[in-house]
């Protein structure tokens, strides 16, 4: 366990880039479990250069527990091509290590990605959960995140071998 006062939350760094990639990844397979369809490994070295672009553009938080990488946050301004009424902040990724989870760590990456959201203009901000995830979708729920929008999905059969 760790005492949440030694935790910090700030922007991350290139120095973590790697650490991330791993973090990431851990989320990714955990996710599995819920219906996730993402590869892990097949995706690093897409993850790595998402990570960098985030880095870089001042969009991923970590919370630092010393040396050790605990949790981390990404997030974004969504784009358009269409006139929208509304400036949406989308929180893309939100991760802290299963151990740690219940601590505030994870309140606290969300309210660093909104607070910078909101500076960045943000009039409403998004983000989503797996549907069979509920832990995630009641962490959500107790922020003051409802339902916006719903995605189905259908599995079809193909002929091909």
């Amino acid at each position: 366990m760790s005492d949440l006062d030694s935790v910090t939350v700030e922007s991350a760094t290139m120095d973590e880039l790697d650490r991330l990639v791993e973090c990431w990844l851990e989320l990714a397979a955990g996710q599995r479990e819920y219906g996730s369809q993402l590869q892990t490994a097949t995706n690093r070295s897409r993850i790595r250069d998402s990570f960098a672009r985030r880095i870089a553009g001042g969009q991923a938080r970590v919370a630092r527990d010393g040396d050790r990488i605990v949790g981390f946050v990404t997030f974004t301004m969504e784009g358009s091509t269409f006139a929208k009424s509304v400036q949406r902040g989308v929180v893309q990724n939100l991760y802290v290590k299963p151990e740690l989870r219940g601590e505030g760590i994870g309140t606290r990456l969300l309210e660093s990605a909104e607070r910078a959201l909101v500076d960045a203009g943000a009039d409403v901000i998004s983000l989503e959960a797996m549907a069979d995830n509920e832990s995630a979708r009641q962490f959500y729920r107790d922020r003051g995140y409802r339902p916006h929008r719903v995605t189905y999905e259908k599995s079809v059969e193909s002929d091909t071998p």
